[in-house]
């Protein structure tokens, strides 16, 4: 069964958006260089997300951890959904792509690999 793992918020203006949501929202920003950083909630609780400048997704997109991207897309497009880039590396241990849902709604997906 997927997580819900973060959120991803795509924005025209970091510094502007980090004070949005931390003045509204009350979210710390940790900047991971000029175009992206992790939005934490301050004792840890609920679900972190990011921003990052706008570019392949226009809108905010919800992420969930699923076992395995590969049978996750499958499992989308068998049910009218579609795969939206190819399944890209995060790291050596984890990877991720988006797919659009049966309403053309943009998810992303991740995993974490182990070596064979």
């Amino acid at each position: 069964m997927a997580k819900m793992e973060h959120f991803e918020v795509p924005v025209d203006d970091i510094a502007r958006a980090q004070a949005f949501y931390g003045s509204v929202l009350g979210y710390e920003y940790e900047a991971w260089g000029d175009e992206m950083g992790m939005l934490r909630q301050p004792q840890g609780e609920g679900i972190n997300g990011d921003l990052h400048i706008r570019s392949t997704s226009p809108h905010v997109t919800v992420v969930f951890t699923v076992d395995r991207i590969e049978d996750t897309v499958a499992l989308a497009v068998a049910n009218g959904g579609e795969q939206v880039g190819e399944i890209q590396p995060l790291d050596e241990n984890s990877r991720w792509v988006y797919i659009k849902d049966s309403e053309g709604n943009m998810i992303g997906l991740y995993d974490e690999i182990t070596a064979a």
